[in-house]
């Protein structure tokens, strides 16, 4: 038995069908099991029901609180040999306390995607401004997530594009991260076998989770930039919309007669896109991978999407379907490959290769597991190459900790 203990402190409890997110959380916690590592998961959100049962897997769940000293004394008589922060708030908000009270514990980040990467797209768009890594500089979002980088021991990266961003623009030594985009199961000649053919699928479909600013961007862009020259040319196609957490504005989109049917959460999303001639993504901010478009191409389902929404997932590879910016082009792509066999044929074969080359779980794993090994055979050696990290976490342990211990002291009165 291996004698691994991780620790993973996840933002909120792990919902597989909810969002991305959840799956590739879930994806991680799979390879750590499977390398026989023992796991205790932590959490200081509330749990809903479509959080998955980690129990069930032999995982120890335990309800963590924010700014308080229990996070302490539980920590420390847990005493893992390395912490996984789920998203650089945790970090923030519990880095310190493991830093101080399991100094020898090896802190990786799984960053999910960069945030101040999305969130400063976001702010450009709705300013009319075209993206540009000056903004990324001046961003506070990016500082934090900067700093929380370099804090940590090393820190999972989902996409080339966002790796190429860290190494170039903010200058992070390769050493600290590890490109690690989601594991997926290779795709064989049986599974494609028993898909559906072109023939047998009807209608476009989105998904994707509605907490997820970009995914209501896309679904308001569909309404009012996109569906209806599709429509005017496919009368009989409709596209259904899904996914958990839709609110009103979303809801009210909702047109039968047009075609545009808001369907709500999919307990079991595959068996959607498995039925659908073609996925629509057109996302016009973003980052990391697009679980809604690796889920697509599994199912053989060709798609059509942005560079925001392609960026990063397929090297070199050509994609399942079109990525098109110019919203009359994406109709007219649209249309296109629903009305078009072999185009969609070949599509959905680009879209098995990309899988089966970048995305294989038995590769990516191996290549992670070994460079957790690398620098734990070595980690003072490997803190001492990372100065700028030292520095900050010499720095945030002062700042952070006198910060939550007033907080703390404010919460007991």
């Amino acid at each position: 038995m291996n004698s691994e203990h991780i620790l993973i402190i996840g933002y909120v409890w792990v919902e597989p069908n909810s969002s991305a997110a959840g799956s590739r959380m879930l994806q991680l916690i799979e390879l750590f099991l499977q390398k026989g590592y023992l796991i205790t998961f932590a959490s200081p959100a509330q749990k809903s029901e479509k959080a998955a049962s980690l129990a069930s897997l032999g995982i120890n769940e335990v309800a963590i609180e924010l700014n308080n000293i229990s996070f302490d004394d539980f920590i420390k008589e847990l005493q893992p040999t390395m912490v996984l922060f789920d998203r650089f708030m945790m970090e923030e908000q519990f880095g310190w306390r493991v830093a101080e009270n399991c100094p020898n514990a090896l802190r990786i980040l799984d960053t999910e995607d960069l945030h101040f990467l999305r969130k400063t797209r976001h702010q450009q768009l709705k300013k009319g401004e075209n993206f540009t890594n000056e903004a990324l500089l001046k961003s506070d979002d990016a500082k934090r997530e900067i700093a929380s980088i370099l804090r940590c021991d090393l820190s999972l990266i989902i996409s080339t594009y966002e790796m190429d961003l860290l190494k170039s623009v903010f200058k992070i030594d390769e050493k600290i991260l590890s490109y690690l985009p989601f594991l997926l199961d290779k795709i064989d000649e049986d599974q494609i076998e028993i898909l559906k053919p072109f023939e047998e699928r009807n209608h476009f479909v989105f998904i994707g989770n509605f907490f997820h600013k970009p995914n209501v961007d896309a679904v308001l862009t569909l309404k009012t930039q996109i569906w209806s020259k599709i429509k005017k040319q496919l009368p009989k196609a409709e596209l259904y919309v899904y996914g958990a957490y839709a609110n009103q504005q979303i809801n009210q989109l909702h047109n039968k007669k047009e075609g545009f049917i808001i369907k709500g959460f999919a307990s079991d999303a595959k068996e959607v896109v498995k039925n659908a001639r073609v996925v629509l993504a057109p996302l016009r901010f973003g980052a990391g991978i697009k679980g809604k478009l690796t889920e697509a191409m599994i199912c053989g389902t060709p798609s059509i999407t942005t560079n925001i929404g392609a960026e990063g997932m397929h090297n070199n590879l050509p994609w399942n379907g079109f990525v098109e910016t110019d919203f009359t082009k994406f109709s007219e792509k649209a249309i296109q490959l629903y009305s078009d066999k072999s185009l969609w044929e070949e599509s959905q074969k680009n879209g098995f290769k990309i899988i089966n080359q970048i995305y294989d779980k038995k590769q990516n794993g191996e290549v992670f597991i070994n460079q957790i090994k690398e620098i734990k055979g070595n980690l003072s050696y490997h803190r001492n190459q990372n100065f700028l990290g030292s520095l900050l976490q010499h720095q945030t342990l002062q700042a952070t900790k006198f910060m939550s211990k007033w907080i703390e002291e404010k919460n007991k009165h």
